[in-house]
């Protein structure tokens, strides 16, 4: 079992210290929390162990989990590298793009992992399509969630689009060649709606759009391949696999068959992939986990996550929000 500890006893912490302290890969030594109110009662209510100095923290353990507010993220995770520590870094990897190279440089000389938590990977309706995804050629995703203070200090790209622009990416094999995009702030001092067209060298083309002030929640990514049309909810967990083939000579009374202009026929057919029940954010920690024991290397490396932020920060830069 690695000895882990935890920095940041918000909302997310205190979800990720009851999953560690469950998991039969870590043991939980502790948290450290900036709030030393919040630290002590969370200890009370919880009983795990408070931490009020960082660097005991660090020293006592083998992994560090930041789940810290983002603009710490990098003093947390440079700390904890330079004293030899795993990391667990929730998303985005960091504040700005130097940061999160920094990180990258720190990662291969002191010879430690890091992961960083893009949850959706880990999602079982993405994980249960995501090997039959082979070269899409067209993506459109939409994330919507209701209006929620709590990560309005951000633009809704870092909050929300940054999870499809990671799956986007781990899916598409190709450089991004251009970004187009909008936003637009109607609550927060930071856009709150954003719809951005991602062009890959490839010819892949993705359109994203996010927003925290909808109605209704929904998360849903559709990818379009030859010959198959896959439909991921994340929210729902639910897929859907359209795929096409040569039709047959003689076709039976059910069969869907299509013609094109050409004359040449294809049978349509679905596939139904189980979706096995899981806890997203437990199956992140332990693949972690795994990795380190495994020497190999996480599922959403650092490096992954540095694309991501490259991606979403372009994004940002494409637009200039103006206020309804």
């Amino acid at each position: 079992m690695l000895k882990v500890g935890v920095l940041g006893a918000g909302h997310l912490g205190k979800i990720h210290l009851r999953l560690l302290n469950e998991s039969k890969k870590y043991e939980l030594i502790g948290f450290y929390d900036a709030d030393s109110s919040n630290g002590e009662k969370v200890s009370a209510d919880f009983g795990y162990t408070y931490f009020n100095n960082l660097d005991n923290l660090i020293d006592a353990v083998d992994v560090i989990d930041i789940v810290t507010p983002t603009l710490s993220h990098f003093e947390c995770a440079k700390k904890s590298i330079e004293k030899g520590k795993h990391i667990f870094i929730e998303k985005p990897i960091t504040h700005t793009l130097e940061e999160a190279n920094s990180l990258l440089a720190l990662e291969a000389k002191y010879g430690v992992k890091g992961q960083v938590g893009h949850v959706e990977r880990f999602n079982p309706a993405f994980t249960a399509v995501k090997n039959a995804i082979k070269q899409p050629m067209f993506i459109e995703s939409h994330r919507l969630a209701e209006f929620n203070p709590r990560g309005t200090d951000v633009p809704v790209v870092l909050d929300l689009m940054i999870h499809d622009i990671d799956a986007i990416l781990s899916v598409v094999n190709s450089e991004v060649k251009q970004v187009n995009a909008s936003g637009v702030s109607v609550i927060s001092q930071s856009p709150d709606i954003a719809n951005a067209r991602l062009e890959f060298e490839n010819g892949c083309v993705a359109n994203l759009t996010a927003s925290r002030i909808s109605l209704k929640n929904m998360r849903k990514s559709r990818f379009f391949q030859k010959d198959a049309y896959i439909s991921v909810d994340f929210l729902e967990k639910k897929v859907e696999v359209v795929k096409m083939k040569d039709a047959p000579k003689e076709p039976g009374d059910f069969d869907m068959i299509l013609q094109n202009a050409e004359g040449i026929k294809k049978q349509i057919y679905f596939e139904n992939p189980s979706i096995e029940t899981n806890n997203a954010i437990l199956d992140e920690l332990e693949s972690f986990a795994d990795a380190i024991n495994n020497n190999t290397t996480p599922i959403v490396s650092l490096t992954q996550g540095t694309q991501a932020l490259k991606v979403a920060l372009q994004i940002i830069a494409a637009f200039n929000p103006k206020k309804i």
